[in-house]
């Protein structure tokens, strides 16, 4: 059974006038199903990818005047990716509260990037709808300023496969190789785990795809060659 939703009201600092938005927001689709509900989350995930985007379009529009749109929207959506939204979702724990089947729950589904992630969102148009802007407004922009405390600065990490690649061929001659080291957990949720290797420099990246994976690994590489 999922935690006690006051438990969640105290970590938001917040109580919602609609307690059903609340259950709403933290319905997933396969506890519906099993339990004959005539509503899940997915509609309140719909309207809170759209009030993350206003927030951040808007904050991002007011600290960056000079910047061109183009670099705007890649802030933005390296800001809104599934990583991101699931580590803000482990930030106030809210898979220990989502309603979800038995056998999703059983796979540990409750801790996959693409179910936190929409779980987020869909605690975002709750919220919205119970009490506006404002505190949304507030709670999203203190995620931000944890995790991002410098948007520009990932205008650098969105495609660290190809920096690598580009500084590996420039300095090395060579292109860096990315190995699979091991995958493991259900056939649904698999996790990787990839080394990436170029000289006598490698790192390891850990994420729920491959193609995440090698961008961790090769993140850390550079980060380790001081390039980031």
């Amino acid at each position: 059974m999922p935690d006690d939703i006051e438990k969640l009201k105290t970590i938001l600092n917040y109580h919602f006038e609609d307690r059903s938005l609340l259950k709403t927001a933290l319905t997933h689709r396969s506890f519906a199903v099993e339990t004959g509900l005539d509503y899940d989350n997915q509609r309140l995930e719909f309207l809170g990818d759209a009030v993350l985007e206003i927030i951040l379009t808007e904050y991002l529009y007011l600290i960056y005047p000079k910047e061109e749109e183009g670099n705007l929207t890649k802030m933005r959506s390296a800001m809104v990716r599934e990583e991101a939204l699931a580590a803000f979702a482990r930030k106030i724990n809210l898979g220990d509260f989502i309603f979800m089947g038995r056998g999703e729950m059983e796979s540990h589904g409750n801790e996959r990037n693409s179910t936190l992630a929409d779980l987020f969102e869909a605690l975002l148009g709750a919220w919205y709808l119970d009490g506006g802007m404002a505190p949304v407004k507030r709670f999203v922009l203190d995620m931000i300023y944890e995790f991002f405390p410098d948007p520009a600065y990932l205008l650098k990490t969105l495609n660290p496969k190809g920096l690598l690649q580009e500084h590996a061929q420039k300095h090395w001659g060579g292109t860096p190789v990315y190995t699979v080291l091991k995958k493991y957990g259900p056939e649904h949720c698999l996790t990787y785990e990839v080394e990436v290797s170029i000289g006598k420099h490698s790192c390891v990246g850990v994420a729920q795809s491959r193609k995440n994976a090698e961008s961790a690994a090769a993140e850390l590489l550079l980060k380790e060659l001081n390039l980031l």
